[in-house]
């Protein structure tokens, strides 16, 4: 009986008018028959109901009364992973055998289910040698039909997959395998999003794949090469939104046609030393064949690696608005600024700018003096300081580091003519604070407009600034 109560507060929500039903409507289920708002619902609403269940609490529904026995393999989706799966146990480290016997009851399951199957997601621990099994759920899936997503993710060893063709697959995210196109692999004309994290790919396949992905808008790739080091050129005649995560096996990546895109993303997974301006010069090439976007992450080591090369002369983003950037404090030095000054200089109408600024060790005072003497230096042609920047955002992740970022706010307050708004975003304790706030109340500030605005994870203050 919690099942049905917990599916006619459901029913409530979903048809609050309490409309009537067409005639596709279920019978009551016996015991039911008096104020039963479930019973009078369309069938498409109880569906939608039971999709909202865990698989396991969807199952025994059927024990309801008989014209429920198979409205849960009319689902349109299911979603497994550690806290649910069609048992709806609590997900521990299975012992193979189990883990094994795991994937075969989603196997039945996804066999009993009756379609349209729109949406098929897992997430767990697998091993490589059960590759055999999941192969075979891929395989089933396919032939259940229509799939518009599909999301495997492994935070185990890595297991090898064949991928089908799924010729109505919209959306495909796959992290922790080893991904083989099959031979007569004709691709996914209909795929808009797809993500590849952690995943070992060789470079023919890879090409192939986002070649014959014709319609993608959005594209994330975290990918290691089979064999040799992977050399990415990407030609993306659709996609808007770009996530690209170099590492050391990556040799070369370009983006040689891009003109829908919008968004760009590059991450860096910092290499062996001996890899360090290799892959910098990598990360310059993805850098320089961006230019048109109007909004850019540069995310962990990104800025780090740019001080070991030189921008070329006279280069320019010429659409860039919002520019986001990690700051490693304790690596901070002269050559990180001049980097820094010089990815701004590029950004000649850079509108809204955010800082993380991140430590997980007590920065040196060596650090903690060249930045104070770095930034405070006011530095020439930034045209973006001088007429455009108008929002920026200062994060911080531990206590330790905030002296230096007080340094960063100070630096913006003095140098950003047209600044409007200054927030700042950290998870410290209120003394500190409150230090924050009296050292920011003596800070010089050019922009008369400019509002300086503390967030914790309280409340917020505004603090007056001179």
């Amino acid at each position: 009986m919690k099942v049905a109560q917990q599916a006619d507060r459901i029913g409530r929500d979903l048809n609050p008018e309490g409309l009537n039903p067409p005639p596709n409507q279920i019978a009551a289920p016996a015991g039911m028959e008096g104020d039963d708002r479930i019973s009078r619902l369309p069938v498409e609403i109880i569906i939608t109901i039971l999709s909202r269940f865990s698989v396991k609490d969807a199952i025994r529904t059927s024990a309801l009364a008989r014209s429920w026995r198979h409205l849960w393999t009319l689902l349109p989706s299911l979603r497994l992973g550690p806290r649910l799966d069609p048992l709806g146990e609590t997900y521990v480290e299975l012992p193979a055998v189990a883990a094994s016997s795991w994937i075969e009851r989603i196997q039945h399951v996804v066999s009993s289910l009756q379609g349209p199957f729109l949406v098929f997601q897992l997430v767990h621990r697998f091993h490589s040698y059960q590759s055999a099994l999941l192969q075979s759920l891929l395989d089933l899936l396919l032939q259940k039909g229509v799939l518009d997503a599909l999301l495997l993710v492994n935070y185990n060893e890595q297991v090898r997959l064949h991928l089908p063709s799924f010729h109505s697959l919209k959306r495909l995210q796959l992290y922790g395998c080893h991904v083989v196109l099959p031979a007569g692999f004709s691709g996914f004309e209909c795929l808009t999003t797809l993500a590849l994290e952690n995943v070992k790919i060789t470079n023919e396949d890879l090409h192939f794949l986002i070649h014959k992905s014709n319609n993608l808008t959005t594209l994330k790739l975290d990918v290691a090469s089979l064999g040799d080091p992977l050399s990415v050129t990407l030609s993306l005649p659709l996609v808007r939104h770009l996530i690209f995560q170099i590492n050391a096996s990556v040799e070369n990546v370009s983006v040689t046609s891009a003109p829908c895109l919008e968004q760009a993303q590059i991450i860096l997974t910092k290499p062996p030393y001996n890899r360090l301006q290799k892959v910098a010069w990598v990360t310059l090439g993805l850098l320089t064949s961006v230019i048109r976007v109007s909004s850019l992450n540069l995310d962990w080591n990104v800025l780090e690696s740019m001080s070991l090369v030189t921008l070329p002369f006279n280069f320019t983003f010429p659409r860039l608005r919002c520019l986001k950037l990690y700051l490693h404090i304790p690596s901070m030095n002269k050559q990180i600024y001049d980097a820094f000054i010089c990815l701004l200089s590029s950004m000649p109408f850079l509108e809204e700018l955010e800082v993380q600024l991140v430590s997980y060790s007590m920065p040196s005072n060596k650090v903690a003096t060249l930045m104070r003497e770095l930034l405070v230096m006011k530095p020439d042609g930034l045209s973006c300081l001088d007429q455009t920047l108008k929002r920026v955002t200062i994060s911080m992740n531990m206590f330790n580091i905030v002296m230096a970022g007080i340094t960063v706010v100070q630096f913006f307050l003095l140098n950003a003519k047209v600044l409007e708004l200054m927030k700042i975003q950290h998870c410290m304790h209120s003394d500190a604070q409150q230090s924050m706030i009296e050292e920011l109340q003596e800070a010089k500030v050019t922009s008369p407009d400019a509002k300086v605005v503390i967030f914790n994870r309280k409340d917020n203050v505004t603090v007056n600034v001179k």
